[in-house]
């Protein structure tokens, strides 16, 4: 391994824990998910452990459960992410700031200025995590009666993209000249209009906002089906892999990156980073103790609930103490299924097992402490399972505590994690280029 090669890192941040008992735990805070104060003291934590960003997550549907299951659950109420994020941008001045925006029910108008704005307002910090949304209850809130096709919505989302980065480069970098004297503003010349006509989309431009610090804001893509998968080989900079162990992780990253190479996109110009949920204790053993306890506060109804939303089924009316019965091809997340229905036949599971998997976490987990979790860490790095880490906390915020008091001194020891920051925005974190403007070439 290079000794340039560094591990990177994004946190988690919403829901701020993705464990269902996370809230319950003894020391946590059970309304951190929704207490700016707290969200602001973490953003600020992170920054100073040096993280490259803060990653939202979203959704756009509350009723996918059942009331029994939603009662449980510590996401019900949910800051929307530019709004936060804003907000946060003003309060840090390194960490990166990434938020999901969907391509299925929004318009490219607006996400492209809410990005804009956003990296403008961050100085530079800005990441699109671009999602097709696999959640079905969503489209009844956009006033659809059902979802659109799985690969539809890639169709869309690869569209969307094109549209998106093409009006952020409306404008050319110089084309502000600001000339008080002549009383010009700026230069005609240097404005395109993108004038888009496609088979998704009709978007005239051009953007109502100057090109991003970045050129562009990070493009982060989180999809793991085949669609997925050659949407980031097309577009991502960020990848947040899904997959649990290290010869997965060793697949995954091959294929995309393999992708790249056939499309002719520079490998490097991606980063691949799992999410990994981390519980730490002075041995192995109490971090399982600790692991194990976090899993026992997962309700069975809470649990279901987190099931059937991942399968796009309902399985509730089954024996809760069987085997989970054949699953139909579903319109939700095709890889989420895919692993669930995976550990079932292969580790014999019953359908409260895999509850509480849904409820807890059932992805890739890094259990030990400080050093076995370097460890691993850096096995998944070495072996180019991955560039980094998409870091998920078992609770707020004592496993945050935990990781970056006593992980990060660990990792930078090592000589695989910054000490500080060499750049100011997202880009610079992640050892990616600023994209050239498309319509311009930059004036001598």
């Amino acid at each position: 391994m290079s000794q340039s090669r560094q591990l990177h890192l994004g946190a988690f941040m919403r829901p701020v824990s993705i464990h269902t008992g996370a809230w319950r735990y003894p020391g946590a805070y059970p309304d951190a998910n929704f207490n700016f104060g707290h969200l602001k003291a973490f953003a600020q934590k992170l920054e100073a452990a040096k993280f490259d960003a803060f990653f939202m997550a979203d959704h756009l549907a509350l009723l996918n459960m059942p009331m029994g299951a939603l009662k449980r659950s510590h996401t019900v109420t949910s800051f929307e992410p530019f709004t936060l994020l804003s907000a946060l941008a003003v309060t840090t001045e390194r960490i990166g700031l990434i938020a999901t925006a969907s391509t299925t029910f929004d318009e490219p108008y607006h996400i492209a200025r809410r990005f804009a704005s956003l990296d403008h307002i961050s100085n530079g910090r800005a990441g699109w995590n671009i999602v097709t949304t696999a959640n079905p209850d969503a489209a009844l809130n956009f006033g659809y009666e059902s979802h659109l096709d799985h690969d539809a919505r890639y169709v869309r989302a690869r569209e969307f993209f094109d549209v998106v980065t093409g009006l952020w480069d409306s404008f050319a970098d110089d084309a502000f000249v600001r000339d008080v004297e002549a009383g010009i503003f700026f230069d005609p010349a240097r404005l395109h209009v993108l004038a888009h006509k496609g088979p998704e989309l009709s978007v005239r431009g051009p953007l109502n906002i100057a090109r991003p610090v970045q050129g562009w804001p990070v493009i982060v893509q989180a999809g793991a089906s085949e669609a997925g998968r050659q949407l980031a080989a097309e577009t991502a900079e960020v990848v947040f892999g899904a997959e649990s162990n290290l010869a997965a992780g060793k697949a995954f990253y091959s294929d995309v990156k393999g992708r790249m190479q056939a499309i002719g996109r520079d490998p490097d110009c991606l980063k691949i980073l799992p999410a990994a949920f981390v519980v730490v204790g002075d041995t192995i053993e109490e971090a399982r103790a600790k692991r194990a306890h976090l899993d026992s506060l997962v309700h069975y109804d809470s649990g279901i609930g987190s099931l059937n939303s991942l399968l796009g089924y309902d399985v509730s009316a089954f024996d809760p103490d069987g085997p989970l019965p054949e699953i139909p091809e579903t319109n939700a997340s095709k890889s989420a299924r895919q692993r669930l229905v995976a550990a079932a036949k292969s580790k014999n599971l019953t359908i409260r097992q895999l509850a509480q998997k849904a409820g807890s976490y059932a992805g890739l987990a890094f259990v030990g402490t400080p050093t076995s979790i370097a460890d691993e860490m850096e096995e998944w790095l070495k072996s180019r399972a991955s560039d980094g880490f998409n870091v998920l906390f078992p609770w707020l915020p004592g496993g945050l505590d935990d990781f970056v008091d006593r992980v990060i001194p660990e990792l930078q020891q090592r000589g695989i994690f910054r000490r500080d920051y060499e750049g100011t925005t997202l880009r610079e974190h992640l050892g990616l280029r600023r994209p050239e403007n498309r319509f311009f070439v930059k004036s001598i």
